[in-house]
């Protein structure tokens, strides 16, 4: 009996000793609190691919070849035959225009670009193609005239930034040049629209009584008040039949107290 009731003790001990290493055995692990893992996106719903190297390097860096073909026929000095005589000669003061000037339009309709090599002159034909050479340091460049100007007296061409630049006028600001006229679409001495630009006036209401006074004193010209893109104001007179003849008189026979005079080609 004494044994029986050992051996029960005994089994008992066992399932308690049992029971305690399985309760230490789930402490020694937490249990892990569940995550609700997204579902991934649909093909359709994923970040665009990049573009392909090539896309991207026109975009930020285009190639040399890529610039001269969007830019260059614009941007290039133009040519003329090989040996091409000068069809006219002067010499005077060249100076160059870019800010406000850059980026609109010119007397010959174009957009002004101050990086293409062009210039400004009062009377030569629009699209006359001349040969600038810098008296004192001799260089020389070819230039399209595509703008009317300067309207300062004692200058005789503006050129644009990047003809001033390779002329070495863009530093001096203004140098003694000769201008030789290599080609003209029309000839020099005979047509065109001729026209007297007066000006420029501090302010409207000057410019505007004085193209009172010209409509009422010139009844058969064409007057027009005029804002340049520095902010000054011109009065423009277009006399009949665009004549040479009757806008060199009436250039002579005018004066103003403010601004000059100035014999203009429109064409």
């Amino acid at each position: 009996m004494k044994l029986r009731r050992a051996a029960s003790i005994d089994c008992a001990r066992l399932v308690a000793l049992l029971a305690i290493l399985l309760l230490l055995s789930g402490c020694g692990h937490p249990k892990q609190t569940p995550v609700n893992v997204p579902v991934p996106p649909s093909p359709s719903a994923e970040a665009p691919a990049p573009p392909p190297a090539g896309d991207s390097a026109k975009t930020k860096n285009p190639s040399e070849a890529e610039r001269k073909d969007k830019t260059g026929a614009d941007l290039a000095e133009p040519t003329i035959p090989a040996g091409a005589v000068p069809l006219a000669t002067e010499t005077g003061k060249a100076s160059w225009y870019g800010p406000p000037y850059h980026n609109r339009r010119g007397s010959n309709g174009e957009v002004y670009n101050m990086h293409a090599m062009t210039a400004a002159h009062r009377t030569l034909p629009l699209g006359s193609i001349v040969r600038v050479t810098n008296l004192k340091t001799g260089h020389t460049a070819l230039v399209r005239v595509t703008d009317r100007g300067p309207f300062i007296p004692g200058r005789l061409l503006d050129l644009s930034l990047a003809a001033a630049r390779k002329l070495d006028v863009y530093t001096p600001g203004v140098a003694e040049v000769r201008v030789e006229v290599m080609q003209s679409p029309v000839p020099l001495e005979t047509g065109g629209k001729w026209a007297v630009q007066i000006g420029g006036f501090p302010d409207e209401d000057a410019a505007r009584k004085l193209t009172d006074h010209l409509e009422h004193r010139y009844r058969t010209a064409k007057v027009k008040c005029l804002k340049s893109p520095a902010g000054d104001w011109w009065v423009r007179v277009r006399v009949l039949d665009d004549d040479r003849q009757r806008a060199d008189q009436l250039a002579g026979e005018t004066t103003t107290t403010e601004g000059a005079v100035f014999l203009v080609r429109l064409d």
